[in-house]
């Protein structure tokens, strides 16, 4: 199974979110199934296939919480070593491209918000910075070209 990391707050929002879908929306949606059935023939009661198919997405959701928890690693951030990337970090690179820097906060990517500056570990960029030093330089291929960003500073 695949290794899903979390802060410890990230790990926290998630089982309050799958508490939530379990007590709230679950039996929410078996009501409405209920009541849909009460109208009558099921071969063309849209209430009743539209709250059927909300009800598999519930589900399916609940299923890739658990899986997610799990699975989790939780960051902990005392032992994370500064010296390398590695997720939990924050890094400060240098574009090499656009003549600028830039920072990035690295995440499992149940945690990752691109247009906030965190990236997954799995993302392109996030994969090729994991394990590299402050003044290394690395290519990274992304789906726009390659791009080249020097390793600035590491840090929590």
């Amino acid at each position: 199974m695949e290794k899903h990391y979390l802060t410890p707050e990230g790990k926290m929002q998630l089982e309050e979110k799958l508490n939530y879908y379990k007590t709230v929306k679950r039996p929410n949606v078996v009501k409405r199934i209920g009541i849909a059935r009460e109208f009558g023939d099921l071969s063309e009661n849209s209430e009743y296939d539209a709250a059927k198919d909300e009800q598999a997405q519930i589900e399916a959701e609940i299923k890739e919480m658990e899986d997610i928890l799990l699975n989790a690693e939780v960051i902990d951030k005392k032992s994370i070593d500064l010296n390398t990337v590695s997720v939990g970090t924050k890094v400060k690179l240098y574009d090499e491209d656009f003549d600028e820097e830039v920072e990035y906060k690295i995440l499992g990517s149940s945690e990752s918000d691109p247009k906030n500056g965190i990236i997954s570990n799995v993302s392109p960029v996030g994969k090729a910075l994991i394990g590299h030093k402050k003044g290394e330089t690395i290519a990274v291929q992304t789906p726009g070209g390659v791009i080249s960003y020097k390793i600035i500073d590491i840090r929590i």
